[in-house]
């Protein structure tokens, strides 16, 4: 009997993965990463048109990652368990992120307070605030989520930054929180919130170095800024 003639997919992960291991994912396109991804939610079958179809309908890579569980199963071919692992990844990468991203203990500055913050805010789909907490040598005691909000307003409870500053022994801090419209420009309630929190921190000994503002791949520091009506940050 003759041998049936192989599928032109055989052997196409095992290439796809051999290539990874061997040169990484420089080059490669969206697509094409994310039908390796689907080669662990989806043990058989060709996922190439699945790959496809995801990064036409979310627009790239990070629009998949990005997408609720629910949009995701939207798309034929995305049970649960791949909409769930494909939600969790940008979940994960920013909890390996926040462990790499330790390049030093003592923080001097916002572009350090930024390093050592940024991956707290990956792939944040809501406004959220975070305090770097420090001590009186501005070596690093820890960070404390604080609030988050809806897409457009997470609400800075004074009371609560307080309480988590106190309980870590700060005598120095930095709020930082993210703009989920992609636009770092300092809002009026952004200057009103730092004017609020320095006045009901420095009665109690913590001292609030600056206000952070995030965006993807970027930051703006009230304190470096121009205060609106042309005042500077005190």
């Amino acid at each position: 009997m003759a041998d049936k003639p192989k599928h032109r997919h055989t052997g196409h992960r095992e290439r796809m993965k051999a290539e990874f291991l061997a040169r990484g994912l420089e080059g490669w396109p969206d697509h094409r990463v994310l039908e390796l991804l689907l080669f662990y939610t989806i043990p058989q079958g060709d996922v190439n048109d699945l790959a496809h179809e995801l990064v036409e309908r979310f627009g790239s890579l990070a629009g998949v990652l990005d997408a609720s569980v629910e949009e995701l199963k939207k798309v034929k071919g995305v049970g649960d368990h791949t909409a769930v692992f494909l939600r969790m990844l940008p979940a994960v990468l920013g909890r390996y992120q926040g462990a790499r991203t330790r390049l030093s203990a003592i923080i001097n500055s916002p572009e350090e307070a930024y390093a050592w913050l940024e991956p707290y805010f990956f792939g944040a789909r809501n406004e959220m605030v975070y305090v770097l907490c420090l001590d009186g040598k501005r070596q690093v005691l820890g960070v404390r989520k604080v609030a988050e909000g809806s897409i457009e307003l997470a609400e800075v409870n004074t009371r609560r930054i307080a309480e988590e500053a106190i309980g870590l022994r700060a005598a120095q801090i930095y709020v930082a929180h993210n703009h989920v419209s992609n636009l770092a420009i300092p809002s009026q309630a952004d200057w009103l919130t730092t004017d609020t929190l320095r006045g009901a921190l420095r009665p109690i000994g913590i001292e609030l170095i600056d206000h952070l503002v995030f965006v993807d791949g970027d930051m703006v520091s009230l304190k470096d800024s121009e205060r609106l009506k042309g005042l500077q940050y005190v």
